[in-house]
């Protein structure tokens, strides 16, 4: 072979291989009937990994940017100010928790829709979910002001970390409504398929963020108010970006004539996909708040400890969580479409991936978890204390991904109860038990170990779990196949 040909050869194959990443990463434009076959049609693994692939990144960069957070915090030189930021956390899933309801229940109602081909009712949950967001997500704001001691005590706060959780979690509440119709509209657009263009907008808000928080903090002299105020501004960009991203889409149109006040059928429907991810959220905030509170003997670094791993770990749920969400519309298009042997097959896939990715993480966070906790607090007993609780943590996550994909099958499923549970488990049903056990047992590696254990039981609670949907799916194919 020539040197011309070889290279001729070598330039095709890297040309084949870049169109083929190009794809990946910048989908196409397709209309309304071009993503239905796509959801229908396409070859599970690399329609996951599409739809994955946007989510993922713009979760890591989202915690990237919570990360950034802590870090710009923790320069500030005070343990409190940056126990203060998980404490605020448990606002932020209040906030979250009613957004994920409203996302989950008329986004998996709207990719039903989408898949049996009914346009305009998809609208009308789009629509409702966006408004309903908006106005509870004032009311929160109103309530929370009224109760803000309260809020920052049920956190965890201590007194010394009290002025500065009170600073952080009383502007943050400022930005309730845009925060959590933000929120909604990004799982909108994965649901219906847009993925890459949801993370475009989250990403935006991510560097923004990262840009103003350490200008906030320091320069101009706002302290730990500077990066809740820096987190208000960016999340008010991003809800801005993607009002207009779904405008751009059109795969459901926006409009007032599409919202409705919620009927019962309408109610009902919510319920079934969106209670699983409520109480998930809720849930979420339960398990901070026991951790912190039973962090709270052991002084302030044991808290800031705990925040700080919270974050880190969660690099490796947000790939969980991203590769469920690629998942989910596949689901629930297939599901309208009765594609049931396509579902089966999808759960496997997603399953598989969310095991690797995760125990990849897991080994890297295990290695040099020391070096990790002193990026974000150099403080001696936060790195002692962080050090034990990520490598502990980090042997036990890969495992969860078996509950995070199953959950997302019984949610789109409408399994609803059976998913509330299932999601209830890691982040309170199971960790309350733990917590209130292990600790007074074992003292401060009992809230170090809380969390692995209880990762290991509701592993161990998903597997009948899944065995059950799959089974009734495959029910299902055959069935049809027979009709």
């Amino acid at each position: 072979m020539s040197v011309k040909n070889h290279y001729d050869r070598r330039r095709k194959t890297y040309d084949r291989f870049m169109k083929s990443l190009i794809s990946l990463i910048v989908p196409k434009e397709q209309t309304p009937e071009e993503k239905r076959r796509e959801m229908l049609e396409r070859p599970v693994g690399p329609l996951i990994l599409s739809l994955a692939a946007p989510s993922i990144f713009a979760n890591v960069v989202s915690t990237i940017y919570n990360l950034a957070d802590t870090f710009f915090v923790g320069q500030m030189g005070e343990t409190s100010a940056s126990a203060a930021v998980g404490v605020a956390f448990v606002t932020s899933t209040i906030i979250q928790a009613m957004a994920f309801y409203f996302a989950q229940g008329t986004g998996i109602h709207m990719s039903r829709c989408l898949g049996a081909g009914k346009t305009e009712e998809a609208a009308i949950y789009v629509n409702t979910g966006i408004a309903a967001t908006v106005c509870l997500g004032t009311l929160i704001a109103v309530v929370g002001h009224l109760f803000l001691d309260q809020l920052c005590y049920i956190g965890g706060a201590t007194p010394t970390i009290l002025p500065y959780a009170r600073s952080y979690i009383s502007i943050l509440l400022l930005g309730a409504p845009f925060i959590a119709s933000g929120f909604l509209m990004n799982m909108q657009l994965r649901f219906q398929g847009e993925s890459f263009y949801s993370m475009l907008c989250m990403v935006a808000g991510a560097v923004l963020n990262t840009i103003l928080t350490p200008l906030f903090i320091f320069p101009l002299g706002l302290g730990i108010a500077g990066s809740a105020l820096a987190t208000v501004v960016s999340e008010g960009v991003s809800f801005v970006l993607l009002l207009i991203e779904m405008q751009r889409a059109g795969i459901t149109p926006l409009g007032l004539r599409y919202v409705r006040f919620p009927n019962a059928h309408m109610m009902r429907t919510i319920n079934n996909g969106g209670v699983p991810s409520f109480a998930r959220q809720v849930m979420l905030g339960v398990a901070t708040s026991l951790l912190n509170n039973a962090a709270a003997p052991f002084g302030d670094a044991a808290i800031a400890g705990i925040a700080v791993v919270q974050r880190i770990t969660s690099v490796g749920n947000f790939f969980q969580i991203g590769i469920g969400q690629g998942f989910q519309p596949i689901t629930g298009y297939n599901l309208g479409a009765k594609r049931y042997d396509r579902i089966r097959e999808a759960y496997y896939t997603a399953l598989r991936m969310a095991f690797v990715s995760v125990a990849s993480i897991g080994v890297i966070t295990f290695i040099f978890a020391p070096q990790l906790i002193v990026i974000f607090r150099d403080d001696p007993a936060v790195v002692a204390f962080g050090t034990l609780t990520l490598r502990l943590c980090s042997i036990t996550m890969p495992f969860t991904g078996v509950a995070m994909v199953t959950n997302f099958l019984l949610q789109t499923s409408g399994k609803m109860w059976r998913a509330t549970f299932l999601g209830a488990c890691r982040l309170g049903l199971v960790l309350g038990p733990v917590v209130l056990i292990l600790p007074p047992l074992l003292g401060q590696l009992g809230v170090q170990i809380a969390q692995p254990v209880t990762d290991i039981i509701t592993t161990c609670i998903a597997l009948p779990m899944a065995r059950s949907i799959l089974a009734e799916l495959y029910e299902r194919s055959v069935t049809d196949s027979e009709l």
